[in-house]
């Protein structure tokens, strides 16, 4: 399912939605689009909307400073590409360095994406007492660098090219 950017009524960035819930928002005229997919259109008997890469609400929302991403079991995987820390390959589930049984805590400093048989084989151990090394660190994302990973982009360069905010 394509993701959309929300932004708020003063182009900074909010979160991200579904399509269908990025249409329902601009067909309710409380968003409007201000990046589409080139070429792809959602047709209806009376109506043709551009699918939407990124909208902006049409009211300014305040929200709350956040200092944290929230920590997620999808977040760790999005933050480490759905790569396995310990060998490379294709990511399904969350591994914690430190397991819990031993007061290992879910946070983005102790879990790392990990395929099923890598988790298996390290079990109820550190990777140390296992054998096995972590190809990358775990680290904290920030809420918009959050963002980043669930739009698929790895810096901001890999975004659009954002409208120019009005004077």
């Amino acid at each position: 399912m394509r993701e959309t950017l929300v932004l708020n009524a003063s182009f900074e960035p909010l979160a991200t939605v579904s399509l269908r819930r990025a249409v329902v928002l601009v067909m309710q005229d409380k968003a409007v689009v201000e990046q589409a997919h080139p070429g792809l259109r959602i047709r209806a008997s009376a109506v043709e909307v551009p699918v939407p890469r990124v909208i902006r609400l049409s009211r300014y929302v305040r929200v709350p400073f956040r200092r944290q991403a929230p920590w997620t079991r999808r977040g760790v995987l999005v933050r480490d590409r759905h790569r396995c820390a310990y060998c490379g390959r294709r990511a399904t589930t969350v591994d914690h360095v430190l397991p819990r049984s031993r007061g290992g805590a879910d946070s983005w400093l102790n879990t790392v994406a990990a395929c099923a048989e890598d988790n298996h084989r390290k079990a109820d151990r550190t990777p140390e007492q296992a054998g096995m090394r972590l190809l990358t660190r775990p680290f904290e994302p920030t809420p918009s660098e959050s963002l980043l990973f669930a739009l698929g982009a790895d810096s901001r360069a890999a975004l659009p090219s954002w409208p120019a905010q009005p004077a």
